[in-house]
């Protein structure tokens, strides 16, 4: 991944065409219905906020497979830091500090060699640094000796560096593999249009709530909607990934409408649990970091080895 190689990848081009169109035609969208005299200001705001996400994200990827890693190594790190402010756990800083360290290593390893087998990423040690950080994480309070309050700390500090460092970071290794644009942007875009989908047949046909403890306005019919439009999308942008046999395809359909709802449920109950509606403000109209990544938390490891297993990541 370089400039140059973004520059003459027709994946980039061909997703820059489909993603600017799209926004091309929300923004017409929205205009014609402040036409007809429709409230659009929550929808401006969420249009508004895509207007800057969108260019950032492509930028990124454009930039090539260093900036890609750090990005999405600053994201987890962020990500984190809002679960850690909202569930108390930023208060300790030996927890915290342990965790952000370990996601910089990740990013490190994602980046660096393989000392034995040489290629682009570290993939032995992303596989087993987990084990390592979970260990420094429990042997903290002995180091400490404290005990009162450290089994909650403990088990914050590894939920935080496990889901939100470890298994997003899957996105960025990914950035090592020859096809990386494929990959990446088809697993950007296919998960927003996957959350849209949940939404808009939520929407319209409504009916039985999914998990109504935990999300209230999400529907069977919308969850069943996404899961069929997620089926559809690796078959319409199968020039993302032309050496994807039927199978493969069928795959990665179930793991982004499956893994990106239930992603999403996630950081739904652990916002119910602790009394929030968002897990931040950095996005106008997304609400925080993890409210806008929350759907790519499953997808991005499952997905990963799926390629792995089939394809290898050379």
């Amino acid at each position: 991944m370089t400039i140059n190689a973004a520059m003459h990848s027709d994946i980039f081009l061909w997703y820059l065409v489909i993603i600017g169109g799209l926004l091309a035609l929300a923004g017409i969208a929205i205009a014609i219905l402040h036409v007809l005299g429709k409230d659009v200001a929550g929808i401006m705001r969420t249009y508004r906020g895509w207007l800057i996400m969108v260019p950032i994200v492509v930028g990124v990827i454009f930039l090539g497979r260093t900036a890609t890693i750090v990005g999405v190594t600053a994201i987890a790190i962020f990500g984190f830091k809002e679960f850690a402010r909202a569930t108390g756990l930023y208060a300790d800083w030996w927890m915290t500090g342990i965790v952000y360290l370990a996601i910089a290593a990740i990013g490190v390893v994602s980046f660096v060699a393989d000392p034995r087998l040489g290629g682009p990423g570290w993939y032995g040690l992303f596989m087993a640094l987990p084990v390592f950080v979970i260990a420094a994480i429990l042997l903290t309070p002995i180091l400490r000796n404290r005990a009162k309050g450290q089994l909650q700390q403990v088990a914050l500090a590894i939920v935080g560096f496990v889901y939100f460092g470890w298994m997003f970071s899957h996105l960025g290794f990914l950035a090592n593999t020859s096809n990386a644009y494929g990959y990446l942007l088809f697993l950007i875009f296919a998960v927003e249009i996957n959350d849209i989908a949940a939404f808009t047949f939520g929407r319209l046909f409504g009916g039985r709530k999914l998990r109504e403890n935990i999300s209230p306005n999400k529907t069977l019919a919308g969850s069943l909607g996404a899961i069929g439009v997620s089926l559809t999308v690796p078959w319409l942008l199968w020039f993302s990934f032309e050496h994807f046999e039927p199978l493969h395809l069928v795959l990665t359909g179930l793991v982004v409408g499956i893994g990106g709802q239930l992603g999403d449920l996630v950081i739904s109950y652990i916002k119910r649990d602790i009394g929030i509606k968002d897990m931040g403000a950095v996005i106008g109209g997304h609400g925080g970091i993890l409210d806008r990544i929350d759907s790519m938390i499953f997808v991005a490891p499952i997905f990963f080895h799926i390629v792995r297993w089939f394809h290898g990541l050379a």
